[in-house]
């Protein structure tokens, strides 16, 4: 029986090979689309779930709020995890990171800047998963001089991975490291991309004094737990440590106990963070790498159900169109005896033929669109994960029940014809009483017009923050990375030496430009000399020289710059924000005065000269909170260069040649503030992109089952179309009269999309602190390009049927 269906099913299709073939690409663009968003969504769901026991694996953060003041951080204090391996027995195992970031490797005569290296305990390789392919891992790091770097990195250096015993000579002090290791490279889809690991003993002040207090949180703290605990019970625990050790630090210290702060409103926590959720939900002060969001991976899901959806009622649209020529077939064969049954079976046999025939189509589009698609998403996806054996089965699945779904009205509707009508000629009801099929039709557009409002204020607000007043001019501004290397007397030697340049006018160097993604530093700063931590105000601090606010182009609004030269105690001295004066309540912010402390608790007193008017530091995202600068006096890892020249190539090659007079050998990298500004918003950026193509694919989607739907009411109203005609109906009346329908279907589709479509993009502008208007007009808008191009769609077969000779209607008749 089952062979006879088939039979039948292939039969038909072949028959109907217009109706078929508009089927399966139907079907196999919906199919192809959703298939890179699966990708895309469990490429994103996937981070950190290669370490073996990923779901046993806590990351301890810091969460502060003094003041209406909040901080929070994804490090912690050097204790921390010692302390709870060593007391609490569910605590399995710690590793702590610290200091990631570059390191400058000798090859030959020149110097590398690399990327990825950190300091980390020997334990690493006991909670994360990290395959060493030659080397102890139980030993590799227990001595002072040792590193352990990645199969790239052995190959990038040495050509081999056979490199055990041989050294590196890396940083200013030519020091040799001996390789005790080769780990695999880390999984793209992880926080951690680390290709040179050293010893944590060896990192910067881990064995100085004034790193020893339990307040600091200099450490990225990693901790394995036993099986079956679960995550309140580490909570408990790490709560109890915050009591015992935190609490009487802040009381020694900042003299007051974590108890004290909560009964005013303030807190110290450390919540812990569930290793596998931190890419998705975790958006902290110092995170390794730049995570995703977990709102991405929804929107996208949802237009992955809604393009399947449309696919489905694409399918319905069609086979309903195709009605009139299947209602004989259905009353003879119910005549020969079929039940409904029986026909049931038939026409969800020949949906879910078509549904596998489009899978296959849809694999080849979604393979062919997968660069273009890794290339606007920013990932390095592979097809090979559609055939894994985890996902392979999902798909088909899925494909079967698409074919039932989108098969399943044709199959009753077509089914339920009775032969006695349907062999006279009077089938099922005309297009206007059909509810259902207006519905479906109401339901697209309901999608596109909320599309399309979509589209139209993402472009906006993306637009709103590329040209925004952001408080600093990032136009003609040159950084160049790594003057670190040259040291202290270098990057001033290379400071003079830029400003006899023509076109170059000022040049800073800070390690916190505006464009660092949040990476600066959070203290807290105290109205007295008591350093009562009740009384702290967490402000970001930059560390700057007197020609930061010159190069930047910001705005002093109060008081004056730093001038180090004319005034020696500049060196004390500190500028606010805008949004810091608001904040610490004061009507005169000049001299005031503020406490801080040195790394070893020693008080420090700085007073105010300046008020710089709030700029963006962080992302849109984020409000502007209170800023202050301090003189910087140690770092000095890049310098910006602000230049006026129509002759930028000249210009850096004069820069890069300056820059190797001040060192020979070293790396020059270098980049347009600019550009770094935007990739602040990389993310955002990239979103808007897909979502905006993803919506042009299911419009287009939508297209053809409006097309279907057309192709059927003309079907319906083929005699009346003939009449009308013969009684002197112009072509002009007739197509009015067949697009009148779909007119008010998509009158009602906005009617519906519009208040939906405000409150989505309200929520998704409520994620930005500074953000674009939903301007009124957005919606009519959005609602005459909906109307535009179901107008075009069926005026393609609205104008077949009116030039139609009305004797071939009504020669039947």
């Amino acid at each position: 029986m089952f062979r006879n269906y088939f039979k039948i099913a292939f039969r038909s299709l072949r028959k109907s090979k217009g109706f078929t073939v508009l089927n399966i690409i139907g079907l196999a663009a919906g199919l192809g689309v959703c298939l890179l968003i699966v990708l895309y969504v469990t490429d994103e769901l996937s981070y950190d779930r290669y370490n073996v026991n990923a779901d046993r694996i806590y990351r301890i953060d810091e969460d502060l709020y003094f003041n209406n003041t909040s901080y929070e951080a994804a490090t912690t204090s050097k204790f921390f995890g010692p302390t709870l391996v060593t007391s609490y027995p569910k605590i399995q195992q710690m590793v702590r990171f610290r200091n990631p970031g570059n390191l400058l490797v000798r090859k030959g005569n020149d110097h590398v800047f690399d990327h990825h290296l950190t300091f980390a305990d020997s334990t690493i390789f006991k909670v994360f998963t990290l395959p060493m392919i030659a080397g102890d891992p139980n030993t590799a790091l227990n001595n002072p001089h040792s590193i352990v770097i990645d199969e790239s990195a052995a190959r990038r250096y040495f050509n081999s991975t056979d490199v055990v015993g041989r050294t590196l000579v890396v940083d200013n002090d030519d020091k040799p490291l001996q390789i005790t290791g080769v780990i695999r490279d880390m999984p793209e889809q992880s926080q951690f991309h680390f290709s040179f690991i050293r010893p944590l003993r060896e990192a910067y002040n881990f064995n100085d004094p004034s790193d020893n207090d339990w307040v600091s949180n200099s450490y990225y703290t990693y901790i394995l737990v036993q099986p079956g605990t679960t995550r309140a019970e580490v909570q408990k625990d790490v709560d109890e440590v915050v009591k015992l050790h935190i609490s009487p630090a802040l009381q020694n210290v900042f003299h007051t106990s974590g108890a004290d702060l909560e009964k005013g409103g303030n807190h110290f926590r450390c919540p812990v963070f569930p290793l596998t959720d931190v890419h998705l939900h975790s958006n902290k002060s110092g995170e390794l790498e730049a995570n995703s969001n977990i709102q991405f991976v929804y929107i996208f899901s949802l237009i992955a159900v809604l393009i399947l959806l449309i696919a489905c009622v694409n399918f319905m649209n069609l086979s309903t169109a195709r009605s009139a020529n299947r209602a004989r077939e259905v009353g003879i064969r119910k005549v020969a005896g079929s039940t409904k049954g029986h026909l049931i079976i038939q026409f969800l046999t020949e949906s879910i033929l078509l549904s596998l025939f489009s899978l296959v189509l849809a694999f080849c589009i979604a393979v062919l669109l997968l660069p273009m698609f890794n290339q606007l998403a920013g990932k390095s996806l592979h097809p090979d994960v559609f055939f894994s054996g985890r996902l392979l089965p999902i798909i088909i699945l899925l494909v079967l029940l698409v074919g039932c779904l989108a098969g399943s009205y044709p199959a009753f509707y077509l089914s339920s014809f009775q032969p006695i009508h349907v062999l006279k000629g009077k089938i099922a009801a005309g297009f206007k009483s059909s509810w259902l099929r207006s519905s479906l039709v109401v339901f697209q557009f309901f999608i596109s017009i909320g599309l399309i409002v979509s589209t139209i204020v993402i472009y906006r607000q993306l637009h709103y923050i590329r040209n925004k007043e952001v408080g600093f001019n990032r136009d003609q501004v040159l950084v160049i990375h790594g003057t670190w290397a040259l040291g202290r007397d270098g990057t001033t030697y290379l400071r003079k030496n830029l400003l006899t340049l023509a076109g170059v006018t000022d040049a800073t160097v800070t390690p916190d430009l505006p464009t660092v993604d949040g990476q600066y530093w959070q203290e807290g700063w105290f109205p007295d000399a008591t350093l009562n931590a009740r009384k702290a105000t967490i402000m970001t601090t930059l560390r700057v020289d007197d020609h930061y606010v010159p190069t930047l182009g910001m705005q002093i609004v109060k008081g004056r710059n730093f001038d180090l030269a004319q005034f020696p105690t500049d060196s004390t001295a500190i500028i606010l924000n805008e949004a810091a004066v608001v904040t610490l309540g004061v009507k005169d912010p000049l001299n005031l005065i503020l406490y801080n402390h040195d790394e070893y608790y020693n008080l420090l007193t700085y007073h105010v000269v300046g008020v710089v008017k709030d700029f963006n530091y962080n992302s849109m995202h984020d409000r502007i909170h209170p800023l202050l600068m301090v003189v910087n006096t140690y770092n000095w890892s890049s310098m910006a260069i602000r230049f006026h020249t129509h002759d930028v190539s000249s210009l850096i090659r004069q820069v890069e040649s300056k820059f190797h007079a001040a060192r020979q050998g070293l790396p020059f990298s270098y980049t347009f503030m600019d550009n770094d500004f935007d990739k602040l918003y990389h993310a955002e950026q990239q979103t808007g992109q897909i979502f905006i193509t993803f919506a042009v694919f299911a419009i287009l989607i939508a297209c053809l089952g409006l097309f279907g739907l057309v192709t059927y009411a003309a079907e319906q109203r083929t005699k009346e179309i003939g009449i009308r005609k013969v009684l002197g109906a112009s072509v002009r009346s007739i197509i009015g009269l067949l697009s009148r329908d779909f007119t008010v279907l998509v009158g009602i589709a906005a009617l519906i999309a519009f208040p939906v479509a405000w409150w989505a993009m309200y929520k998704w502008l409520g994620t930005f602190a500074y953000r674009t208007q939903i301007s009124w007009w957005i919606f009519p808008v959005a609602g005459a390009v909906a109307l535009a191009i179901a107008l075009l769609t069926v005026s393609v077969q609205t104008i077949r049927a009116a030039l139609a000779n009305p004797v071939e209607s009504l020669s039947s008749e």
